[in-house]
């Protein structure tokens, strides 16, 4: 082997031996840690079920939860957004009460009722964990951002059973337009590894599957791909109306509600009168999994029509008041139940299989809510199979252009806007184009108000 050749080789196996060092203890960590937080939340899961009356004390436990992070988790409150916003620019560093904060908190979500995910809970895990290992060996910004990637990778690898998405997340997530491809092998070795930590301690996953059609490699039905165009714009759509209700509601709790504790508390006894409203406690928890088989979860959304076309709309309901208020958790796997609601709904008007519509709503959700048509791709190839993959992959990408510059993770950046000619700045957050977008309609509606007429391009109003 010429010497350049040789030289190169061995700087690589030098790399990797030393990525090693770093990952394998905070994937360890991270998978374990996953392991027993899914314990844990089917534990409270289990819990509720057996004793509804839990479900009333979502106020007192909102209360406490609410209490308990003013007290000793200010920094902590940002959550996936402090993780994000430490990776583009390192600063004070991710607390490590973080990890065992968001686990109580999010356990005790669920055994009260509160409609939550469980991806902010792992990903906060592993950031925290990331970030303890980095400061206790010392590690320079550089060293610590990558870490920090390594960490939100382990941990939704771990808590999805999804390796590979995990990994692709974490590189898609933070630049909407651009990756960071230097951080592939390190967030792919740390996703791997905490799946199976994970799976080592006994954690299971659920097993869904496509078994309606069955498509030969490089064969598209054009028919149904329109179909599946349809149901990737309506999920995008779905998925921008999740995030900007989720912003309003937690907008208006802070207005109204000055003191952060009684936020969760009054949630808490929304999401009671939500459940008298709605005659049913099946938009309550994860939406997973169910005591009665008949109860509306992901799986029977796969499986067959549900008769219920709004159960997406309710599902966002109660997940954005949940979240809003202040209870953790996270958002994607209400997502998941969104947009598996939301594809059964269209697939009975599209004429089309209900569990590939439920499945393409699934994943294309995720991608809309989160900005990863990648990552989100790769995981309904991990869940579901590889046989629908471009079905799969043109529905994320077409929820992804749909759900315009909408998201659930405000500290997301943008390298360049979604479409030609969109005037963002490169670097600004979802949250600074909100903020924009919000002071521009202001400005026109008062200037339509104003003047008495139609509001010119650039916001003032045009005189007679």
């Amino acid at each position: 082997m010429p010497p350049l050749l040789w030289r190169d080789f061995t700087s690589s196996i030098r790399a990797v031996v030393i990525w090693l060092l770093w990952i394998v203890p905070v994937a360890v960590a991270a998978g374990s840690a996953s392991a027993l937080f899914l314990r844990a939340l089917d534990a409270a899961t289990a819990a509720r079920f057996d004793h509804p009356w839990l479900l009333y004390l979502l106020p007192v436990a909102g209360l406490l939860m609410g209490l308990a992070y003013h007290r000793w988790g200010a920094s902590a409150e940002a959550g996936n957004n402090l993780i994000f916003d430490q990776i583009h620019e390192a600063g004070d560093g991710v607390p490590r009460r973080m990890a065992p904060m968001i686990l109580l908190a999010t356990v005790l979500t669920h055994l009260c009722g509160g409609s939550a995910g469980r991806e902010g809970t792992a990903v906060q895990m592993g950031g925290s964990i990331a970030s303890a290992f980095g400061r206790l060996f010392r590690f320079d910004a550089v060293r610590m951002r990558l870490l920090l990637m390594i960490g939100v990778a382990s941990g939704f690898g771990a808590v999805f059973g999804t390796p590979l998405a995990g990994a692709v997340f974490a590189l898609e997530v933070l630049l909407i337009g651009r990756m960071r491809y230097e951080a592939l092998i390190p967030c792919l070795l740390g996703s791997l590894i905490a799946d199976w930590t994970c799976q080592a301690w006994g954690a299971h996953h659920s097993a869904y599957a496509i078994t309606s059609l069955t498509t030969s490699s490089g064969h598209v039905d054009l028919l149904l791909l329109g179909k599946v165009i349809v149901i990737g714009a309506a999920a995008g759509l779905a998925s921008a109306l999740f995030s900007e209700v989720t912003h309003l509601l937690q907008a208006g709790w802070k207005r109204w509600i000055p003191w952060a504790p009684m936020r969760p508390f009054l949630g808490g006894i929304a999401v009671i009168g939500l459940v008298g409203i709605a005659g049913t406690r099946e938009y309550l928890g994860l939406g997973v999994w169910s005591a009665d088989p008949g109860d509306l979860t992901i799986a029977n959304l796969l499986a067959a029509p549900s008769g219920e076309p709004f159960a997406w709309a309710w599902k966002i309901l109660f997940t954005a008041v949940t979240l809003s208020a202040g209870f953790k958790g996270g958002e994607v796997t209400p997502l998941f139940f969104i947009g598996a609601a939301l594809g059964n709904a269209l697939a009975t008007v599209l004429g089309a299989p209900v569990d590939l519509c439920a499945a393409l709503g699934f994943v294309a959700i995720f991608a809309g809510a989160t900005h990863t048509p990648l990552a989100s791709t790769l995981m309904g190839i991990e869940l579901f199979g590889v046989e629908q993959a471009g079905y799969l992959a043109m529905a994320c990408v077409v929820a992804f252009l749909c759900s315009g510059h909408s998201g659930i993770y405000l500290s997301q950046r943008l390298e360049k806007g979604k479409y030609p000619g969109a005037t963002i700045l490169p670097g600004s957050t979802l949250r600074q184009i909100r903020g924009d977008r919000q002071e521009a309609f202001r400005r026109r509606f008062a200037a339509l108000f104003r003047s008495g007429t139609e509001p010119d391009d650039n916001g003032e109003g045009r005189g007679e």
